[in-house]
């Protein structure tokens, strides 16, 4: 039986390596850290300058590469890494990245993070054209029109495919003698940029340089195309000067908390939240408690700002796999149960506020709830450090559709009652910007308010959510 999961998922995660003697080592490594972003399957391909090794398979990072031999079969000194969360319908082994293919400028491997949301417009202009399609994800479509480009190169082959997609992309793409990295020109998902010693890295998140060594340099800016080769490292830029449009997620949940993103600490901005969220939602109890461990940062800023103590009510159990066994005895709500564990001795008696990072549907949290109050707590107060999650996202992140979003159908008293809980607060949107880095027009919140930067295709918002190209 698979777990099911009420909370919001990010498709993928990206780690890149140019000019070192361990370079899949280093890739491996980095996808350990960067697991969060991506649980159902990985892969490497590494190229020592002629021709490219690979190994890629389902499952966790540990799984996929657990003996040695495979990652010392990976040669070369430039590598790619990623790590894949699948939509629904979409999780095969021919999915998983990165894709490699044969080109006319030579093999070729690619690894994405986002999506693309004129796909089905491309996918059908590419079939006519003769186009085969072996996998079911946007990302091959990148392929084909690289393939199908006539400018001359293939740095400019890339900037062309690139220039005809709309939507999210961080990506990460291997030549037999070239690395080449881009950010799509909003800069919806996070790409940063760093060194160990003389080589490159490139990664989704800073917490993969913290792991191999790497010193941060700075983002792969907005609409930037970089390649590193025999001659150095050079920028070039993709058409079109857009508004920055950084996805407010990351800070809010995908991120981790000792990681970078888009120049800023996740730690320090998550705190912010949660002291935001006393101000506007103050709660006349005894203890703050987070549901772990995503929201533990905002939990700690609720808490400092209160000054209600800050206790581990709730035991997260980290060795769930990605399916386990339904025992015959019905045990209800065993899903939630198998996930979280109440401590009693913490909650009995009091008074109890718990920070939550966002609600999706609401399911598990209603039965959290229900946990807290049977371990003997008088009072349950929900607060929330996000705004209510009212639309789906189409740039890289898996929510359900919009009928499926509690909030999209309901007010914040009906969820509260939906919930069953003593008091329910939401961080405002003017709350979350005033608390993010920067200025609130750098943030995409379409999925608060529905304000999408980029275009949906109306055939492309009917299927994205098995993310199929022309299978509805």
């Amino acid at each position: 039986m698979a777990c099911p999961d009420d909370e919001p998922k990010e498709f993928c995660g990206v780690i890149g390596i140019y000019g070192h003697p361990e370079a899949a080592e280093m890739a491996y490594l980095g996808l350990y850290a960067l697991q969060h972003r991506g649980q159902e399957g990985c892969g490497i391909v590494s190229s020592d300058g002629r021709r490219f090794t690979k190994h890629l398979g389902q499952g966790l990072v540990n799984d996929v590469f657990s003996k040695p031999e495979t990652i010392s079969a990976l040669r070369g000194s430039m590598a790619i890494g990623h790590n894949r969360y699948s939509t629904t319908g979409s999780d095969q082994l021919i999915n998983i990245q990165p894709i490699v293919v044969n080109s006319k400028d030579g093999p070729l491997a690619l690894g994405h993070n986002g999506n693309i949301v004129n796909t089905r417009s491309l996918h059908e202009s590419l079939e006519q054209d003769g186009a085969i399609f072996q996998t079911t994800t946007d990302s091959e479509i990148i392929v084909h029109l690289i393939a199908k480009s006539r400018s001359a190169g293939l740095v400019e082959r890339v900037k062309e495919a690139l220039n005809t997609v709309r939507g999210a992309f961080s990506l990460v793409l291997l030549t037999a003698d070239k690395l080449i990295v881009a950010r799509d020109p909003h800069g919806f998902r996070p790409l940063a940029l760093g060194r160990l010693k003389e080589a490159s890295v490139v990664a989704s998140e800073t917490c993969a340089f913290d792991l191999i060594g790497a010193d941060y340099i700075r983002d792969v800016e907005p609409g930037e195309l970089i390649v590193f080769d025999a001659d150095g490292m050079r920028s070039e830029q993709l058409e079109g000067a857009v508004r920055r449009s950084s996805c407010i997620f990351e800070f809010i949940y995908f991120s981790r908390p000792d990681s970078r993103i888009f120049g800023e600490c996740v730690d320090k901005t998550r705190r912010k939240f949660g002291k935001r969220l006393y101000e506007e939602h103050p709660a006349d109890a005894d203890i703050v408690i987070s549901v772990p461990d995503s929201s533990n940062t905002a939990a700690l800023g609720f808490s400092l700002r209160s000054g209600l103590k800050f206790e581990f009510g709730l035991i997260r159990n980290h060795y769930i796999g990605r399916t386990f066994i339904q025992p015959q005895q019905a045990i209800r709500n065993f899903s939630a149960k198998v996930k979280y564990n109440p401590v009693a001795g913490v909650l009995s008696g009091r008074r109890v506020v718990v920070v939550e990072d966002s609600i999706v549907r609401g399911t598990t949290l209603r039965t959290l709830s229900q946990f807290i109050r049977k371990a003997g707590a008088t009072e349950v107060h929900i607060r929330v450090s996000s705004p209510p999650i009212r639309h789906p996202c189409f740039y890289g992140m898996d929510f359900p559709t919009r009928e499926e979003l509690i909030a999209s159908t309901r007010s914040v008293e009906e969820i509260r009652q939906f919930l069953g809980v003593d008091s329910l607060g939401y961080l405002s949107m003017e709350g979350m910007l005033a608390s993010a880095p920067g200025t609130g027009k750098d943030y995409c919140t379409a999925c608060f308010d529905g304000s999408y930067r980029v275009p949906i295709d109306d055939v492309t918002e009917k299927c994205h959510f098995d993310n199929t190209m022309g299978m509805p």
